[in-house]
């Protein structure tokens, strides 16, 4: 049996433990709940709502818009929603979003090709997000040595075997959908390079759509190739030059579900900013200073983190929200200066408020010391003060990880919240019942149902 066909199999079979099935319910709770805010709070993703629209209505919701679209579109849609807070939930041992993509393109499929009884729905999460998981673990080349943004294709890996799964293909088919998807997975780094371009923010919409239409596509019989996953040209080749490791990639599978192991945002930024918007937060509580007092903030950064710090210029002052929620100096401004991080703060008048800008560019950055961090969320900031004090601290795991987790009432606080920022509001008592639904859903006859309207 070739890996293709071992993992298509697991797709196909696999049943999960009650404790994946948990950690599916706050995945759906947690990434419906960004996408609902996302559609009143960013307008970066009203262009993709407007062209699902467009293309007609159908069964399946645009979530907090009160519109409707078919399938595919409303995948692009919600998809384009997942991640342009940069609110969604990470994977920090493989720094990604193994959700973004795949949870709007298996609500899309659930209300398109219901009912979908939600124990199906969430075995579907839970196994496409431990493979995307699996996927960026067994990496032994950076993607981006590629020119390639990893992200969106890795996470198009959970998005294609949920949405394959919800679909009830065997695995012959799915091996089907998965090499479907991957002629029209990609996502170029040059999304990186640019200050001006929010498709960083929009990006998780391009392969939810490929989701959807490759799952359909390979029901209707339309045939793939044999080895899409370690093929001399398919998945493992074409993005990392064919270094992988295949033990990692099958170490425990069945048993041990990432799932159980993803990180839940407190602020809606990079992950990887939040050990140091936490620092300044705790640093300045500790030892009583204000922003003023700042003379000089000095980070530890792993080389992950490089794209947080550099350009220096754009980092200090970036231009657009995607970017201001991907820069350490900006976000430690806004903890410093406003004493918090919210969906308010990367508002335009945000980007150019004069002291968060003062201290962002009081932000400095060396390479990590050796400090021993279990997920890769972790880091250390020294600010030097006028009074001549320097103060320093270091978090091992950022608040929001599997070793320092946010509670459920945190949780739905943030659910309720962003349900009242959609551009269709509701009240928090109805939103607090959507809620509970979401947190009851395995035991649900149609999960889509729970996102009608």
């Amino acid at each position: 049996m070739t890996l293709s066909d071992r993992l298509c199999h697991h797709i196909a079979t696999a049943s999960a433990p009650a404790s994946a099935i948990a950690a599916a319910r706050n995945v759906l709770l947690d990434a419906s709940g960004v996408m609902y805010a996302a559609s009143g709070q960013s307008p970066d993703v009203q262009a993709f709502i407007n062209v699902a629209a467009a293309a007609g209505a159908g069964p399946c919701a645009i979530l907090g818009t009160g519109r409707t679209a078919t399938a595919p579109f409303a995948a692009l849609a919600n998809g384009a929603m997942a991640h342009a807070l940069d609110y969604e939930d990470a994977f920090d041992a493989a720094p990604g979003h193994p959700n973004a993509s795949m949870v709007p393109a298996a609500i899309a499929l659930a209300q398109a090709c219901g009912p979908t009884r939600g124990e199906t729905f969430l075995t579907a999460l839970a196994i496409g997000c431990d493979l995307s998981c699996r996927v960026g673990l067994s990496l032994k080349r950076p993607m981006e040595a590629g020119g390639w943004y990893p992200p969106p294709i890795v996470g198009g890996i959970a998005a294609i075997a949920a949405a394959s799964r919800i679909l009830g293909l065997d695995a012959k088919a799915m091996r089907d959908a998965l090499s479907l998807m991957l002629c029209q997975l990609t996502m170029p780094g040059e999304i990186m390079h640019s200050p001006a371009t929010v498709i960083r923010a929009v990006r998780e919409g391009f392969p939810a759509q490929a989701a959807v239409t490759s799952a359909l596509l390979a029901r209707e019989g339309v045939a793939g190739f044999e080895t899409p996953l370690e093929g001399r040209a398919g998945f493992f080749h074409l993005f990392a030059g064919g270094e992988f490791d295949e033990t990692v990639l099958l170490k425990d599978l069945g048993q041990r579900w990432y799932g159980e192991e993803l990180s839940y945002k407190p602020w809606p930024a990079c992950r990887g900013t939040h050990a140091y918007i936490e620092l300044a937060q705790v640093l300045a509580t500790q030892h009583r200073f204000g922003w003023r007092d700042v003379e000089r903030i000095t980070v530890e950064a792993e080389p992950i983190h490089r794209m947080l710090l550099e350009p220096v210029a754009r980092k200090q002052a970036p231009g657009v929200a995607i970017d201001a929620k991907f820069s350490i100096p900006f976000t430690v401004g806004l903890s410093l200066v406003r004493g918090q991080v919210t969906l308010d703060d990367f508002a335009p008048a945000s980007l150019s408020d004069a002291d968060v800008l003062a201290v962002a560019r009081r932000v400095t950055s060396v390479p990590a010391g050796r400090h021993e961090r279990t997920s890769g969320s972790g880091g250390a900031m020294t600010i030097l003060l006028a009074d001549g004090r320097e103060v320093k601290a270091d978090v091992v795991d950022a608040l929001g990880s599997p070793h320092r987790p946010m509670s459920h009432t945190a949780l739905m606080a943030k659910f309720v919240d962003c349900l009242g920022r959609a551009q269709k509001t509701t009240t928090t008592d109805a939103a607090v019942a959507l809620g509970e639904r979401i947190l009851l859903s395995d035991r649900a006859g149609d999960v889509g149902a729970i996102f009608a309207g």
